[in-house]
């Protein structure tokens, strides 16, 4: 499946996939135009302040990125950003899958705010329950909660930071226009490609397709309601 790309859209993939010829070597100084293009994605384009808060702006429910150098090495910080159940285990920060020249100019840009790293605690931390695929419920609180909210009615303790309010999963009114297949590729890919806001991070790097499934199924039960009936498959014995 194709999706049509705006102008801007293509200069923002010409952007990202910048290969490492035309990016500075990771041991000169970021120029002015390197760090406003890290501030423009990350403020613009990347899920990170969905989370995180930066220079103000920005999610609550995770440590804040204007003093991550005050807390964290480079080395952290580049792993964090690659892999994140890799480096702590157990965190609910999902995996976002972005080209290597995109994910070192973040990753220099966050080492190179004001501050001394203390050193990384040499003990590992113990990784947190995790949920059975099938389970929804805990899939969506450990996931979805912080900013859909517990019910689903996008009033989770996240919501007030974000400058998109998080979708009401529990509105049978807005549930009962978006097809399964939609749902799905909104939690999977992340609300961009959905045209909606960019800080609605991707989970089909962190989730399996049938955790995903699983918290489809749960928002179904939010809203009470079924995808419009186009979508529906034919009840058994139907056209």
């Amino acid at each position: 499946m194709t999706f049509p790309v705006s102008r801007a859209g293509l200069a923002l993939l010409a952007c990202l996939v910048a290969t490492p010829a035309n990016a500075q070597s990771g041991d000169q100084p970021l120029s002015a135009f390197a760090k406003a293009k890290a501030e423009s994605l990350l403020r613009d384009h990347l899920p990170c302040l969905g989370c995180h808060t930066l220079a103000g702006e920005g999610g609550k429910i995770g440590p804040d990125l204007t003093t991550v150098r005050e807390r964290r090495s480079a080395a952290y910080i580049a792993a964090m950003i690659a892999d994140p159940q890799a480096t702590v285990p157990g965190s609910v920060m999902p995996r976002t899958e972005m080209p290597a020249a995109t994910r070192d100019l973040i990753s220099r840009y966050l080492a190179s705010r004001p501050g001394t790293a203390v050193a990384e605690p040499s003990i590992p931390r113990p990784p947190s329950p995790v949920a059975s695929p099938a389970d929804g419920p805990a899939l969506y609180a450990r996931w979805c909660a912080a900013c859909h909210g517990e019910r689903g009615g996008g009033d989770g303790p996240n919501a007030a930071s974000l400058r998109v309010k998080p979708a009401a999963h529990a509105s049978r009114e807005a549930m009962s226009t978006r097809p399964d297949d939609s749902l799905y590729d909104t939690i999977a890919a992340g609300g961009t490609v959905m045209n909606r806001s960019p800080r609605m991070p991707a989970f089909g790097a962190t989730l399996s397709p049938a955790e995903i499934r699983a918290l489809v199924r749960h928002i179904r039960t939010l809203c009470r309601c079924e995808g419009p009936g186009w979508s529906r498959p034919p009840a058994p014995g139907g056209r």
